[in-house]
Formats: C-alpha cells, structure tokens, sequence
C-alpha cells in the first residue's frame, strides 16, 4: 500500500499539507482533488522520489514499479509508434542483453533473455503501442511519422501512451484529459477501468473522476481528507460535512464567548482569579474549528450584448476545407441567440475546422455564407492563450480594453478571476496554463459577445474555476458553440448537439450517453471492417459478422452480465453508503474528543466510553472498506471476463 505517517510537505516555506497519516491499499483508484496551488502534482513529485518530506515519513513497497507521464519529450529522432516502444525502459535493457549474449553466443543466456522478454511482453509490444495509440486519437499514417512532426499537445499523448504501455503496479496520471478529445478521454476511461494496479488521479473532469476513481482524497485546509465513491458521492459527503463543521464552529464560538465572557468579569478578582486563570488556558488550549468556506474564489458573469441581431450567422449547402482540400461539405446550420450547440465527433472530423469557420479564420469554398452586421465573437482556444503579451501583467491586458476604467475597478474585474493583489500586476510570462486561461476568458467576458466559440476552455482550469464559467454560461443571452471533452460542461450548457462525421454536420438525436455509444459501436465496426478487409471477400454461403442475430446475441450477453453483477453492484453501493455512515459517526467522536474539558477527571466514563465507540467505529469502518474492496475486485474480474467473451466472439466472426 501507499502510507504516509504524519507527513509534512512543504514548497518553500509555504505548507501544502501537514501532519497527514494516509493510507491507499493496493488495486484502489483514486482521484486527488483540490485547487490549483495546493499541493496535488508536489505529491506525485514526493512518490515519485523528487521531492523529500519536510516531517514524517512515506512508504511504497520496493518491488512496485511507479509510473508516471513525463513531461517533456527527448526527441531522438524515432518515429512515434518506436518512441512508445522505447518507453519500455525494461525491454529495452532486456534487448540490449540479448544482444550482447548472441554476439558472445552463449546459448544458456539466450534461452534465458528470450524466455524474459516472452514474459515481459516483447512479442507483441508493437500491436498494444498502436492499439493504445489508436485510442488516444493517432491514426495508422501517424504512427511513422517522427517526434518533430507532432505539436506540443500530441507530444504529450504520446507520453501519455508511453505510461499506459508500460507494466505498472502504482500509475500517477497528473491531469491526463487535458490534450485529449472526449473519444480519447472516452477511450482511456474503458482503459482505466481495466487496469489492475494502483491507480493515482489528478483531474478536473468531473464526469472522469466519477468514471475513474473509487475514491477522493481531497487537499482541504493543509490537510488530506479521504472520501468513498467517485465525485458525485464526494458532494454530497462534503455537503453534510460543510453543514456539520458549520453546526459546531457556531456551538465553539458559543463556548468561546462563554470563557471570555467569565475571563473579563472575574479575572480582577482575587475569590475567581484561579477559576478565571483556568479558564484562560481552556481557551489557549481549544482547537479552533475553522468555518468552511463555501464560495468559489471566482465570481463573473457575461454582461448583457450590445447587440443581438437574429440570425447571427447562417450556413446553407456551405463547404469549408483547406485550399482545395474539402473537409466538411453542404453544412446547414442557423446561430440564433439562446442557441446553445455542442459540437460532438471524432478527433480530426472537423470540429475545430467549422468553430474557425463560424469565427471568420476559414472562408466558406461554397454555398451560402451570411454572418449579422452586428455581430460580436467571443473566440476561446488555445491559440490565444498563446497570444497573450507575455511580457504585461493581467491589469494591462484589462486597462487596455477601457482605459477609462479606475485601477481599483480594474482590480476588481479581475478579482472576479482569482487575480488578487500581485497577482493582478505581475507579467503572463511565468504564469500557469491555468492562469492564462482565466486570463484569456477575462478578456473575453470583458468584451460582452453576442457569440461564444469556445474550443476545449477547461483544459488547464481546475474544478472551481469550471464550475464559475458553467455558473457564467447559463446566463449568457447569446448563442453558444462548444467544443469541450468535460461532459458535465456539455451536459450542463449545451441543448443541442452537432455531429461531424464523414465530412458532414447534423443534428445529433441524443444525450452524451448515447454518444459514448455510438463512438464505442463505431470504433468496433472499424476494427471488423479491418479484419474483413485482412481475411479478403466472404466466400459463397458465409455471413457478415454485423447481422441482426450478432445484435440481439450482443445484448442477451449485455443483460445476463448486469444480471450477474447485481450482487456486487449492490454490495459496492451497500458498503459505500456505510462506509460514509461510519466516517461520519468517526468525525463526531474526533471534534468530540477535541474539547479539552473532556479529559478533566469528572468526565473520565463519558472518555472512556467514547474510545470504546472509536475503537468499534474504526474497526467497523476497516470490516467495511475490505468487504466493498472484495466487492469492486469481484465486479473487475467479471468485467474482465465478459471482454474477454466479447473479444473471442470478435476473433472467431
């Protein structure tokens, strides 16, 4: 298991966490939490052996192999399906001792390395780097290309491929949707899920984390606090913990003015002096429950457009592409205000290809183009980001769109962003991701569009700052077009969806549901279609592996799996809801315990009974967390065999 006994871990002489005894078991999927700045990627940094505890110790078995996505790429001029390969690095030292045993012919060692490498997976290697490759996105041509041809972004789901490649017992993913698409962060959910290691999350996908992890651990107040269940459950046991931490700030400020009250009427007595002086250390004593902030540290809103002209653009049998490279062809399509678009289809369909269309970067090749007089873009990508004036400061990027505007109203705009005090005068230039995405939406909130064109505006920003622009959306009176992986954003701003598939637009009839479907269902049809071309025509009497009765078979088999797996579904849900009942039961005997007057002699049996209580609460909650673990790892095993049935039926069709 991953242990930290009363750890400390500071940068510089700020402390992220302190004095925090954790415990992860092996095979447990868990999701850390918290906001930008807090500490998640300096703890990956601490397990990964780069940085040191400041107090208190760590603790990772010595025989699990740690993997973690790198984060720059060294180009060594290899193509991108060898670089994945070489991220073997026990492979590759395999390899190169079998070399040398065959140069000095020791036939013993050869025998010995072959029968190693078969273990460690050298024989097939190159299918799984294309097959994982594939799944983030990579098409076959792509696969020879070299490092150098890849941009930044694609740089990175190689790296992040090579970590999925590689055995792994403990696998650190430090925000891996960020340069994904929502096919490949699809993808790489049903990959997760399917992984029998210990899994480390950091994510400000909410719909991922719920997908992914079993557990939270949240960074809260220089603290870690675990939670049970995926992000969903995580609201709702931090909602009741809010209302009971707030329940019992009031009671000890209650008691504070209590004490103080007594301190300030009797201490000038000499008859209460001793009683008062008593009362003086009760209070010195007394750990201060800190109330819990519930406010985001963002607050914005779109202001009402000058102008919201009907339509706002409109689209008629238009073809838009390349020079003479058509990409997507006879697009119908009307912007309206209060049209709230999302835009859904496979990396490379054309998606960011139509938003540059709509924000006037592309020209229509054909067809009916008209966009309004009065109409005003807001364009978000990354692009953008990238334009910044990296050399000015937030304030100037802000004064320079109103220069009429006071520095304490340009101060507070900014707030409004979670640039405070420096931060508002400091330069772009050392800034992270996530601080120049909310200063590329600060200008463009500024700037009070009629139409959004928003391309993946959550990558970099953490979930507060999501939830601020989800909050934000809902009330722009203009029209929207999104393209984003995080579907509690698409879910929760969009009405419609697009298609673009095969060189086409079109309403999309469903929810993001149906469309994980819909990709799932596509993606198998391509793998069939390959292996039907491979194998040549179908002879004379044969018959296709796509029929009607494949359908009805594949969900007879969906049907008798969930049947299945209702007892250990059951049993998840069962010992989640307890394990959330006893961690709470724990909590009140922990603030309990708190109060100093507790130990004080005349309270020694209501002491000593709630050490009892603990005890069987502690014992209870581990009785519970090892029983829903049996349970997940039951549900895992038979999942792992239904794909397995699913594969053979594929292979022998």
């Amino acid at each position: 298991m991953v242990k930290l006994q009363a750890l400390s871990l500071h940068r510089g002489v700020k402390p992220l966490i302190e004095n925090v005894s954790l415990d992860i078991f092996a095979g447990q999927k868990v999701a850390i939490i918290g906001r930008n700045g807090c500490g998640k990627s300096s703890l990956f940094a601490m397990l990964l052996g780069q940085l040191s505890p400041d107090a208190g110790e760590y603790s990772l078995p010595k025989d699990w192999r740690v993997i973690s996505v790198a984060q720059t790429v060294e180009d060594d001029g290899s193509s991108a399906l060898q670089y994945v390969v070489n991220g073997d690095a026990e492979l590759l030292r395999l390899r190169a001792q079998l070399a040398e045993a065959e140069q000095s012919g020791d036939g013993n060692h050869i025998a010995l390395l072959h029968d190693k490498l078969a273990q460690a997976g050298a024989y097939d290697i190159e299918a799984r780097a294309a097959t994982i490759l594939a799944g983030l996105g990579f098409t076959e041509d792509k696969l020879s290309h070299a490092l150098s041809a890849f941009s930044g972004g694609w740089q990175m789901r190689l790296n992040l491929a090579r970590a999925l490649l590689c055995p792994s017992d403990l696998l650190l993913l430090d925000e891996p949707t960020n340069h994904l698409d929502l096919d490949a962060v699809l993808w790489l959910e049903n990959w997760l899920s399917q992984y029998s290691g210990t899994l480390l999350l950091i994510s400000h996908d909410k719909a991922f984390i719920d997908n992914c992890a079993t557990q939270i651990v949240s960074f809260e107040n220089k603290t870690l606090m675990a939670y049970t269940g995926g992000y969903s459950s995580y609201e709702k046991q931090k909602a009741l913990r809010i209302k009971l931490a707030a329940s019992e700030y009031e009671k000890q400020q209650k008691k504070r003015e209590h004490l103080m009250s007594f301190i300030t009427r009797f201490k000038a007595k000499a008859s209460k002096a001793k009683q008062a002086q008593s009362r003086v250390k009760q209070l010195e004593k007394m750990e201060e429950v800190l109330p819990v902030q519930q406010s985001s540290g963002f607050s914005f809103e779109f202001k009402e457009p000058n102008k919201l002209p009907n339509p706002l653009i409109k689209m008629e049998d238009v073809q838009v592409g390349y020079n003479d490279a058509i990409v997507l062809a006879k697009v119908h399509l009307n912007l309206v205000p209060g049209s709230r678009i999302g835009l859904l289809g496979k990396n490379g369909a054309g998606k960011s290809t139509l938003i540059k269309l709509m924000s006037g970067k592309l020209k229509a090749l054909s067809g009916e183009y008209l966009s309004s007089a009065g109409l005003h873009i807001g364009y978000f990508a990354q692009h953008q980001v990238d334009a910044l004036d990296m050399q000015s400061s937030p304030f100037d990027h802000i004064q320079r769109l109103d220069t009429k505007m006071t520095e304490q109203a340009v101060r507070d705009y900014l707030g409004g962003f979670g640039f405070h005090g420096d931060e508002a005068i400091a330069k772009v230039a050392p800034m992270s991701g996530g601080e120049k995405a909310r200063l590329v939406l600060a200008i463009l909130v500024f700037q009070k569009p009629n139409l959004l064109l928003l391309d993946e505006p959550t990558n970099h920003l953490d979930i507060e700052m999501r939830g601020a622009l989800n909050f934000a959306l809902q009330g722009f009176e203009g029209a929207i077009v999104l393209v984003s992986h995080d579907r509690y954003l698409l879910s929760s701003v969009c009405d419609d969806f697009y298609l673009v598939d095969a060189g086409q637009v079109s309403a999309f009839d469903g929810d993001l549901d149906d469309y994980r479907k819909w990709m799932l269902n596509a993606s198998k049809d391509t793998a069939l279609q390959a292996k039907a071309e491979s194998q040549g025509p179908l002879k004379k009497g044969e018959q296709g592996s796509k029929g009607s009765i494949d359908r009805r078979e594949l969900k007879r088999l969906e049907a008798k799996f969930r049947q299945d797996t209702k007892p250990f579904t059951d049993d998840i849900k069962r010992y989640e809801a307890l394990m959330t009942e006893l961690s709470l039961r724990k909590d009140k005997i922990e603030r309990t315990m708190g109060d100093s007057s507790l130990y004080e002699a005349q309270n020694k049996a209501q002491l000593t009974e709630l050490l009892q209580e603990q005890g069987k609460v502690n014992s209870e909650l581990e009785s519970a967390e090892m029983s829903w673990l049996e349970a997940q790892e039951a549900l895992e095993s038979a999942k792992q065999a239904f794909d397995e049935t699913l594969s053979n039926m594929m292979d022998s069709a």
